[in-house]
């Protein structure tokens, strides 16, 4: 059966999300900035949680973890093992350590363990292939990408260049609603881009409308997306940069969204 998967909003522009095999009735829920619109969520899906599934340690993707687990005390809790020390001292004990290649199941899915170090140095996200959804955490947002806290640039965009290889028609689904502004930037720095200005048009009258700006696809963050644009002879021309190396371009881009 087709995957489940139920977006709304926590603190001022997090997402929260929901993963449910209707085969089983397994639920994730993947990162928990706060436990009370999961709560919400969950009771008016009818849903029962049998799994958490964290990106990484930053509090506002883990700060609910404790506060829903005391309502779903058999949910499994599964956090990147580069960063399970720090998670855990604020989420209680976990079930699964995950690292690079593991896999993992919720229901008849099967979801399979990326590392994406950048953002923080142990970042992970989740993919299922056979439902063709990315929870990227703060690794990878629509027209955009996290800010790099923890590792050298490089490092973000070998991370970046493992989510340009998945299957196009791949969902994105991502930490934060921040579309509007990364495609701000995005036309900033690539103005002729067609395929990102039909993009940013879809994602104002979303907005105006009061949707989310997500999912997107793959499909489309390689054709808009700056950060993924990176390798691209035209994001280099347009940069002034022709001939420079994609960790060159993609680390001049994130200095200039970091400014911006």
């Amino acid at each position: 059966m087709t995957a489940e998967v139920h977006l709304f909003s926590c603190l001022s522009d997090n997402f929260g999300a929901l993963l449910h095999d209707p085969a089983t009735g397994a639920t994730a829920a993947i990162d928990v900035p706060e436990a009370a619109p999961y709560l919400a969520a969950l009771a008016q899906k009818g849903w029962v949680l049998s799994d958490i599934l964290i990106t990484h340690r930053h509090g506002d993707h883990i700060d609910g973890v404790a506060g829903l687990r005391a309502h779903f005390p058999k949910a499994r809790l599964h956090v990147p093992a580069a960063e399970a020390d720090k998670i855990i001292a604020r989420t209680g004990p976990a079930d699964h350590l995950l690292k690079g290649g593991d896999r993992i199941s919720i229901g008849t899915f099967a979801g399979e363990i990326i590392e994406t170090p950048g953002h923080t140095a142990g970042h992970i996200v989740y993919h299922f292939a056979g439902e063709r959804l990315l929870f990227a955490g703060d690794t990878l947002f629509s027209l955009g990408c996290g800010r790099v806290f923890e590792t050298g640039m490089e490092t973000m965009w070998r991370s970046l260049e493992k989510l340009l290889a998945l299957p196009a028609d791949t969902r994105l689904y991502c930490g934060h609603e921040y579309t509007l502004a990364n495609g701000r930037f995005a036309l900033s720095v690539e103005p002729a881009n067609i395929a990102l200005q039909r993009r940013m048009d879809e994602a104002r009258q979303q907005s105006a409308q009061g949707r989310f700006t997500i999912p997107t696809t793959m499909a489309m963050e390689q054709a808009t997306n700056p950060f993924l644009r990176a390798a691209r002879p035209e994001m280099g021309a347009a940069l002034g940069m022709t001939g420079a190396s994609a960790v060159d371009i993609f680390a001049h881009l994130r200095e200039l969204k970091n400014k911006a």
